[in-house]
């Protein structure tokens, strides 16, 4: 890493964003790498189709870049700005095409386990989660999935959606039954001894 990039790192997100606008481009490699792949999975899981999330994450970040030049620091999070435009533009994609979210072509996350035998057994609790958040209604998956595998406060999340804390904390609430209800007959297939 280059030493501005050093020094840059240790700034906000909305600090790199008001750099960017004043022409400073390490600003845009850091906050790109810090912020692309928690989009990129978001769009990923909404979708269900990695090649259509690489456009989706793609044309978010363009967006970010373009309202760097407005952007006053202090506002909303770029996180939380780019949450709301990767959510919307997935929705847009997912209603223009009128389909339900395929799951087939989604890549499964990387897994460290040394064996054959448990990489299936988490590609298998993947795919059955991938299948059962593919059940829930949007705006549900959208909470479920930033809360609890992205790992977004729920402020953040009511920011990004434009609803209240309490709406998002009634949608994931919602959607997590509705997952433990989908997923309640499965325990054993999926390698769960309880």
């Amino acid at each position: 890493m280059e030493p501005l990039d050093a020094e840059l790192d240790q700034l906000q997100d909305d600090a790199l964003m008001v750099l960017f606008a004043n022409g400073e481009p390490a600003a845009a490699r850091i906050l790109t790498a810090r912020l692309l792949p928690r989009v990129l999975n978001h769009a990923a899981r909404v979708l269900g189709d990695r090649a259509e999330a690489e456009d989706v994450a793609q044309d978010a970040m363009l967006r970010l870049w373009k309202a760097a030049k407005t952007w006053t620091a202090g506002g909303a999070k770029p996180s939380t700005w780019l949450y709301r435009v990767t959510a919307n533009l997935a929705v847009d994609r997912l209603r223009r095409a009128g389909r339900a979210v395929g799951l087939d072509d989604t890549d499964e996350p990387e897994d460290d386990a040394p064996d054959a035998e448990a990489r299936l057994v988490e590609a298998g609790r993947m795919a059955a989660l991938d299948a059962a958040l593919a059940r829930l209604p949007e705006r549900q998956r959208q909470a479920v999935v930033l809360r609890h595998i992205e790992g977004v406060s729920n402020p953040e999340i009511a920011d990004a959606l434009e609803i209240s804390v309490e709406a998002v904390e009634s949608l994931t609430a919602r959607g997590k039954r509705a997952l433990a209800k989908a997923l309640a007959g499965q325990k054993e297939a999926l390698g769960y001894d309880d």
